[in-house]
Order: C-alpha cells, then structure tokens, then sequence
C-alpha cells in the first residue's frame, strides 16, 4: 500500500528502450551540478544526479553562480531550459526506484540510454521468468499531440491525463534526441498503464498555446496530472516507474479506510511522513464529505486515512468527527481543533503544518521539499539506515527532532544515500565529505556552499544533547556558510 493509499509497481528492474540514431556527443559527466532534474525549471542543486524531473514551487536562484537566468518556475519542479534538461536516470527511467536529475549538457542522454539499455536488455540465452517479464517498448505511439481540435475529445476518452507541457525542441541533434528520451519514457509509462485509463500528452507552448491557456497550463517542461476536476502537478523524478508509480495512487481514492487491527498496524508503521485520520459515523457524514474534499487537495502527497470503526477510533483515541494529524517521524498526533472541521479549516491546518521538524527527501516529492528553504539554507542529514552507524544517528535525529517539535525555525532533511547511488560521488566530490559515515551540515540553495559537524571518530556519533547544542548553534547564526566565504577571501587577500 503506498503512502497515499495507492498501489506500488516493482521497480527493480528498467525494461529497454529503441536506441536512438548514434551521433557524435561528447563523454557525459552525470554528476555534474547542472540543474536540478526537475521537469519545469532550472535551479542549481546539490541533490543532482543524471536521473529525471518534476516541477517547482517558489521561485530559486540557481545554486551556482555562473549558471545563467532560469525560466520561471512551476508548483511541482524545477523549471529546465533547453541546455540543463534533466537527463533520464540510467537505473530507473526504465525501471528502479533510485531518483533524482539533473545534466547540464545533453551528452549525458545518450550514455545514459545505453546504460539502460545494457542494464534493462535481457542477456543472450537467459530467458525471461514467467511473472518477471518487465515491460519491454512495443514500438507502438500512444503519447498523443494535444491540440485545439482534439483537446476535448482526450480529456473524455482517458479517467487520468497527464500532459507534458513543452518548449518547441530546438534544431540541433542534442535537443532532438533529449525530446525523444522524454517522449520514450511517456510511452513506456503509457504503455504500462493503458488498461488503467490513463492517458498521455504532448502540449507545444508556442503551437499550441490557446489549448494551454484554457487548461491552466503555465510552466514549460512540467507534467500536470488531471483528474476530475482536480489538476495535480507531478513533484517526481522523471522517469517511467517513479511516474507510473505515482499515477497509480493518483487513481486510487483520496481517503483509504482503517477497518480492523491489521489495516491500524499498517497505518501505525507509517512514520516517514505525515498523515491523517479521522472517525466519522459513516461515508454519508457531512463531516466526513469535508474530510474527503480536503485529502483531494493533497492527493496523492499526504495520505489521509478514516474509520467508521468505533473499536480502531477507541484504539486511536478518537472521539467522533475528530482528526489527528500526525507529523512525520512523531509518535504522537496534534488534534485539529474545533470539531467538526470544515474543508477550508483542515486544509489550512495541513498547510501550516505541513513542514515537519523531520522530513526525508522522497522521490515523489523531493523537489518541493528542496525548494521549501528556511531562509536560503537546509540543514541536511546523510545517513544510511541499514548500516548500524546510520541507524544510531538516525535514531538520535529523530529523538532530537520529537524535543523541538514546537521550534518552527527547525527543519532537518534526512537524506538515505542508499536511495541515491548515483548521487554519492557527486555529493561527497561538492561536499567534502565521506558518506560512508553519517554527516550532518548546513547546505545554502543559492551556491551549494555547506559547512558539516566535524565529527572525529566515527565509532563516537554525537549525542542528542551534542546535536542539539550544534542546530542551536546554526539556528542564531553562528555556524553558517557564509564563514568559509570570508576564510576564502582573507586567504586570497594573504
């Protein structure tokens, strides 16, 4: 059950693509900074890795200097312009769940295809498993074009349409093919999900700009999600199961039900993330129809749960029409207050709740996450939790995290290198740092500039108290990154 109530696709294997006509590009570097691989914009980011996209929120400076002006940036991801494309991830445009994107050339695509097609091609002589055939492109075009004269007739053929809003691709052979990597993972996605009534498009901002201005469309290069009446904009990695994955709890029904001690088990084991649950009389309650209204507004992001269960309500301590909001990574709720609530005031509740003290980067939404800043900086967390000396630390972030849950200038992003292999080179080359071993530092959005906690021995973690004392320490100003700029300075003065 996914974190929305949705179903998961395997991931652990990417399914090949057609390989594109050979041309000479240069060797690509996939870890370079680049930008972020979002699906709608440019933005300089330490979290790059030549993987893939989704849209952004407010508006960022790139995090390099000498990275040029972006384009204006979309809720969802990053917006891209034609020269920092994300690139598709070699281990999951087709297949595995490891995200994240950025490239700041077009070289990196084709390497990257030929990745995957060396990993998702199965090897001479080795036959296929029945029940492990991962999906293969079977050539045939589904993404359609979208136009004034078609636009109404696929809104009502498909129950979810996902739409790629572009920028005409530019004449070279780089930008050609960049457009036809992304075209090949719609297809892929399309392919996997065409029983399911999902549908995929192509809007050309210039060609077809009235169809865009009717729908709503703003930010070229992001994947805008309808459904019903509501528009979604996808926050994800740009790849074919991260895309597939989200979409399939996109057609899924906002609230999932808690009906018996298994189903509150599994709710209970959700802790990476935020979540709620209500107790209402029945799916005939006004109060619960406001409820549902509001987990729609949240879809597929924040998983909204409900009982009409008196025994499971007893268990959670719920009194009728009441809802608790839990916290990512906190053991106890915050009750909304005044019961019953309206959709307009659990709405604002989850808005102004919604950052929590601790929060893991995710595939699905890790671009608002790196977007949502405390004042130009993250506070940043690298640890694995399947090593011992990751799960120690980690154990102590969130014991640290459940102290300070009042302090709203506190927002730590836990990072698991495990989730983003490519991206470890790359994060210890920028850094400094040895992920082998657990890190916390203060990383600027602006320049990538970071400054860590020096931690000597790494058989001798900090203790809660220790790190405690260090976040106070960066919360007034005194640890920052700014100090290593005037150190730099001072030394090319000397």
């Amino acid at each position: 059950m996914g974190p929305g109530g949705g179903r998961r696709v395997p991931t652990s294997g990417p399914a090949p693509v057609p390989s594109p006509p050979p041309a000479p590009i240069p060797p690509p570097d996939p870890f370079t900074l680049g930008s972020v691989g979002s699906l709608s914009g440019t933005q300089q980011c330490p979290l790059s890795t030549a993987l893939g996209p989704s849209p952004p929120r407010p508006h960022r400076e790139p995090l390099t200097p000498d990275s040029g002006p972006r384009a204006p940036p979309c809720p969802g991801h990053p917006l891209l312009d034609q020269e920092s494309r994300p690139d598709p991830d070699p281990a999951t445009s087709m297949g595995t769940a490891d995200r994240m994107g950025a490239a700041a050339v077009p070289g990196p695509r084709l390497a990257l295809l030929l990745l995957l097609l060396l990993l998702g091609t199965p090897r001479p002589g080795v036959r296929g498993e029945d029940g492990l055939d991962f999906p293969e492109y079977d050539g045939v075009d589904r993404v359609v074009n979208v136009n004034a004269k078609n636009y109404k007739n696929i809104f009502k053929k498909y129950e979810v349409l996902a739409l790629l809003y572009h920028e005409p691709p530019e004449d070279d052979k780089a930008s050609q093919r960049q457009f036809e990597m992304e075209e090949l993972i719609l297809e892929l996605a399309a392919q996997v999900l065409e029983d399911k009534g999902v549908g995929f498009g192509l809007v050309d901002s210039e060609k077809d700009a009235a169809v865009a201005k009717k729908l709503g469309l703003t930010e070229e290069d992001s994947i805008y999600v309808f459904k019903g009446d509501e528009v979604i904009e996808y926050d994800g990695e740009f790849s074919a199961d991260t895309l597939v994955e989200f979409l399939l709890d996109v057609l899924e029904d906002p609230v999932e039900l808690i009906e018996g001690e298994r189903e509150l088990q599994a709710f209970e084991n959700i802790e990476d993330e935020i979540k709620l649950i209500g107790y209402f009389k029945s799916k005939d309650s006004e109060h619960y129809k406001a409820y549902e209204d509001a987990a729609e507004e949240f879809h597929p992001y924040i998983p909204f749960f409900a009982t009409f269960d008196s025994k499971v309500a007893k268990k959670l301590t719920l009194k009728l029409n009441e809802i608790d909001f839990y916290e990512a990574f906190m053991e106890e709720p915050v009750t909304i207050p005044d019961k019953p609530n309206s959709e307009e005031e659990i709405v604002s509740f989850v808005e102004e709740h919604r950052r929590s003290t601790l929060r893991k980067l995710k595939p699905e939404s890790m671009y608002e996450t790196w977007e949502d800043d405390m004042d130009g900086i993250h506070i940043v967390a690298f640890a694995e939790e399947a090593d011992p000396d990751g799960y120690e630390f980690l154990e102590t972030l969130k014991s640290v995290a459940q102290d300070n849950t009042d302090n709203p200038d506190l927002s730590i992003i836990w990072i698991d290198p495990d989730d983003f292999p490519l991206l470890v080179p790359y994060w210890e080359k920028t850094f400094d740092i040895d992920l082998s071993a657990p890190q916390i530092g203060v990383v600027n959005v602006t320049d990538a500039d970071s400054v860590w906690l020096e931690m000597d021995d790494e058989e001798d973690l900090p203790s809660a108290e220790e790190l405690e004392d260090w976040l106070e320490d960066v919360l007034e100003g005194e640890i920052n990154t700014e100090d290593d700029d005037e150190e730099e300075d001072d030394d090319d003065d000397d």
